[in-house]
């Protein structure tokens, strides 16, 4: 198997333009948290399941699999700030942060493009990272313009 440049691979992988998600969750002590995604994407309509990935050495892909609950909250074009400060280790994510509960008893980001709410479907080994399938249990969506991740930077559809 060819082996690559770790950073050239990143690089490559940065030209593709994703939304932004933060994927909320409680941790083991009941408090709110979260971590920024950008490998959200649908997956089944019949079943309605989506999922993401994350680092094998995230805790929160142990907290999510623990608690079998979260939501994925997809930002809007001016919610940059939480994107940067959910990517970034911090005891206290939600510092700051307007969110409900949401009707599966995760934190719901208020302000979001859409959300959905999740049960944990199942976890598959991703090589690095965890992949994760939730079965969305409810949603809901505005007009909002959507935040994009797109060669490291933040930006948003109209400025494309």
């Amino acid at each position: 198997m060819k082996s690559f440049d770790p950073k050239e691979l990143r690089n490559a992988f940065g030209c593709f333009a994703t939304g932004v998600t933060i994927v909320t969750f409680f941790d083991p002590d009941g408090n709110p948290s979260g971590v920024t995604v950008g490998s959200f994407t649908s997956l089944s309509l019949d079943p309605p399941l989506c999922l993401f990935s994350l680092g094998k050495d995230k805790i929160s892909s142990q907290w999510i699999e623990e608690h079998g609950a979260f939501t994925v909250n997809v930002l809007a074009r001016d919610q940059g700030d939480l994107a940067w400060q959910f990517a970034t280790p911090k005891d206290d994510k939600f510092e700051g942060v307007n969110w409900t509960e949401a009707s599966n008893g995760t934190p719901r980001i208020e302000g979001a493009v859409a959300h959905f709410e999740c049960g944990l479907w199942k976890t598959y080994d991703g090589g690095d990272h965890v992949i994760v399938i939730g079965q969305i249990t409810e949603m809901g969506s505005t007009d909002r313009e959507p935040l994009i991740f797109c060669r490291g930077k933040l930006a948003s559809v109209s400025e494309g």
